[in-house]
């Protein structure tokens, strides 16, 4: 943003904060796990704020693996700036702006992960492409945040009578949509209490920002009703668990580059590429994608979640699948990642998969036949003949792909690529020693 577009922008924030009768201003960043942090100023603050920033502890960026305080300026964004539609209308209202992380001296600090897709997209535009992403994030409704009683027992796009999960989903998107977040689908998912909300497609750093702000209004609406929202990736033992398969594709101007009439399924080389290089480097990205333990339990064959590394027009079970072209929706033509999980840090995600793609562009990847058979049925001999590899299946095996991964360093940068590293070790470390249920029940009666 140009200087007199921000002070435009600047002017906009301060007349909308007055003509609402804002009292506070809540800034919004993330750590580089993805957690959403904030601290408020009140309007008074408001004007100096955005000309120079307000001063934090940077250490509280760094997730698990905190280094000693250190001075660091939210500089808000005020192209992010929204009223908070779910605070009490009774009171003065409540608004938000994500912030870029700067250091003292007003360069970018690069263990801010929005810092790191802008980065990336910025290597795009670069080429001359615009990234936009679609990510379908699902989510449990519980009956609170100690167990997983759910509050249905309903499947995948069923009609359940009208109860407090279906007005919670009604809720929900109409606050995204009062907050400027476009809306495409809301539904019931496989699961029992297991529900998804599509939102519309946009440039990939906007969509980033939306995954932060969606995360929080689903569990605001649920709180507010009495129930408990997640979005951990396998919390109940033989259901399905929570998914965010990521539409994507690449515009050049107006012109989507993936889409063309001449080739095979209506792919373009570009497209080709893309696909390539995300195959071929999804091992390495998936501690990226899949962050946490528990993201381990979702990516296991049987639960529609991808493990091997295929690509399919019609299944739904291989990493990528190309939806059909249908004439006269050219803009529409996208590919689907299938194994991140809507627990993982949106920027950083949406950074590894552009770099993956991107990589299989630059280098000329030849993409593989398509698999339309299921996989899952396939002897490892067969899977094996047609070169078909596997995501790694635990935390510490996808974490050490990524520490030998020259594509996930140049990605990130190296502040960001050791501190998740590091952090991923520590949550290893401190996983390991647990004694679990399971092995209590198997184990305890026998040896």
């Amino acid at each position: 943003m140009n200087d007199a577009n921000r002070k435009e922008a600047n002017e906009y924030v301060l007349k909308t904060a007055k003509e609402h009768d804002v009292k506070f201003i809540k800034f919004w960043f993330t750590d580089i796990l993805g957690i959403l942090k904030s601290f408020s100023i009140t309007v008074e603050e408001l004007e100096g704020a955005l000309e120079e920033g307000m001063g934090f502890d940077g250490s509280s960026i760094e997730g698990f693996a905190r280094i000693d305080e250190s001075d660091m300026v939210a500089l808000p964004d005020p192209d992010t700036f929204q009223l908070l539609p779910w605070r009490p209308r009774e009171h003065r209202a409540v608004a938000r702006m994500f912030c870029d992380i700067l250091r003292p001296g007003g360069e970018p600090f690069e263990g801010d992960p929005r810092y790191v897709l802008k980065k990336n997209l910025k290597r795009a535009a670069d080429l001359g492409y615009t990234f936009y992403v679609g990510p379908e994030l699902e989510y449990f409704y519980f009956k609170d945040s100690k167990g997983t009683e759910p509050l249905d027992a309903g499947g995948y796009f069923d009609l359940t009578p009208l109860d407090v999960a279906t007005d919670m989903r009604k809720e929900t998107v109409l606050i995204l949509e009062e907050m400027g977040i476009g809306v495409e689908y809301s539904h019931h998912e496989v699961a029992p209490s297991q529900h998804e909300i599509d939102m519309r497609y946009t440039d990939a750093l906007t969509m980033a920002d939306n995954v932060m702000t969606y995360r929080l209004v689903v569990k605001e609406v649920a709180v507010k009703n009495g129930v408990h929202a997640t979005f951990m990736p396998k919390p109940v033992f033989g259901q399905n668990g929570n998914g965010m398969h990521v539409h994507q594709s690449l515009f050049k101007g107006e012109k989507n580059a993936f889409f063309d009439s001449n080739e095979k399924y209506c792919l373009s080389d570009v497209a080709k590429g893309y696909i390539a290089g995300l195959l071929k480097h999804a091992p390495e990205i998936t501690s990226i994608c899949n962050q946490w333990v528990n993201s381990y339990k979702r990516l296991v064959p049987g639960y529609e979640a991808p493990v091997y590394q295929s690509w399919a027009r019609r299944n739904r079970a291989d990493l990528v699948r190309v939806p059909e072209y249908k004439p006269g929706r050219e803009r529409a033509t996208r590919i689907e990642f299938r194994s991140p999980d809507p627990a993982c840090n949106p920027y950083l995600t949406f950074s590894v998969m552009l770099a993956a793609g991107l990589e299989g562009i630059e280098k000329g990847y030849e993409l593989p036949e398509p698999v339309e058979q299921n996989i899952y049925e396939m002897t490892e001999a067969e899977r094996e003949k047609r070169s078909i590899g596997t995501l790694p299946s635990n935390l510490l095996l996808a974490t050490l792909l990524t520490e030998k991964s020259e594509l996930v360093r140049k990605a990130l940068g190296e502040h960001v690529f050791s501190a998740f590293i590091q952090n991923k070790k520590i949550e290893w470390d401190q996983y390991r020693p647990q004694v679990h249920r399971y092995e209590l029940d198997k184990y305890l009666p026998v040896l």
